[in-house]
């Protein structure tokens, strides 16, 4: 990734007792489990995933 902005996302809260479409976000966003850290591209499409599960992730950098 030449060049490529890069956001870093941790899952702190289980997408347990949340919609399907919430954890449904959760696993196209790459999360599978608690306190899993995965870096992805600094897109809009990405940042609309994060702001639909905000209450559920963390951004550890890249802001």
């Amino acid at each position: 990734m030449a060049n490529k902005e890069t956001i870093k996302i941790r899952q702190i809260k289980s997408g347990i007792g949340y919609s399907k479409r919430q954890r449904a976000t959760l696993v196209g966003l790459g999360l599978r489990r608690m306190h899993q850290v995965v870096e992805l591209e600094d897109t809009p499409s990405v940042r609309g995933m994060v702001n639909k599960v905000s209450h559920l992730v963390r951004i550890e950098s890249g802001e």
